[in-house]
């Protein structure tokens, strides 16, 4: 049996297979947002370390900026001091920054595919669970806890157990005003809420050919 997309850029991006143990991989792009990152800059620093490639981690505040009036201060001290923190991390070690107000500002999951950073083939991480919705564009896209984004942070790598895959055929064609959700929904329903856990899900049938990047990205 041939490899599955999957397969090729896992093993494309694999710098050590440990006996008994997890993958290290290499990753192409890190997506920092002010939640999960300031306790991993803060690991950075207090070991001494730069961060290993300043030009393949991109950030962007996205969970705690105001939907309107983004001109003015963040009202809440929390959300403002998180911010703020990620501003004052990305200048600190030199990485990538589209701040409030940025033209190449928005949900961090938007922000990399708009900006053509989420490509086709590659390894993808960042410290929230919607990371697989760039699993859409052909790349191997999963969340990580703050831990290891320090590690990413600190090696480009990420040490990652090896997960099986599966794959979800969904062939003729979508009645009227049926939508990707309603797909992934009755997906969901067939297999439970933890019925990929432990895969990679690739998708294929006519179905799926026939959706948008956008409904793909609902998808995955």
């Amino acid at each position: 049996m041939g490899k599955t997309l999957f397969d090729k850029i896992w093993d494309a991006h694999t710098v050590t297979d440990i006996t008994g143990g997890p993958t290290q991989l290499y990753i192409d792009r890190h997506y920092c947002h002010e939640v999960t990152s300031p306790q991993a800059f803060d690991g950075l620093r207090g070991r001494g370390l730069k961060v290993r490639r300043p030009d393949r981690t991109f950030s962007t505040p996205d969970h705690n900026i105001p939907t309107l009036n983004q001109d003015r201060p963040i009202a809440d001290p929390v959300s403002a001091r998180q911010v703020d923190t990620l501003l004052k991390n990305a200048r600190e070690f030199g990485i990538t920054l589209f701040p409030l107000g940025d033209e190449h500002n928005g949900i961090i999951h938007v922000m990399g595919p708009e900006n053509g950073l989420t490509l086709p083939g590659s390894t993808i991480v960042c410290g929230d669970s919607h990371t697989s919705t760039h699993g859409a564009f052909g790349a191997v896209a999963f969340g990580i806890g703050t831990s290891e984004v320090e590690m990413v942070l600190a090696t480009q790598c990420i040490l990652q157990p090896r997960p099986k895959t599966m794959r979800i055929t969904v062939d003729g064609r979508l009645g009227s005003g049926v939508t990707s959700k309603d797909m992934a929904l009755y997906i969901i329903a067939q297999l439970g809420t933890g019925g990929a856990t432990g895969y990679f899900v690739e998708y294929a049938g006519d179905a799926v050919r026939a959706l948008s990047m956008e409904q793909r990205m609902t998808l995955c």
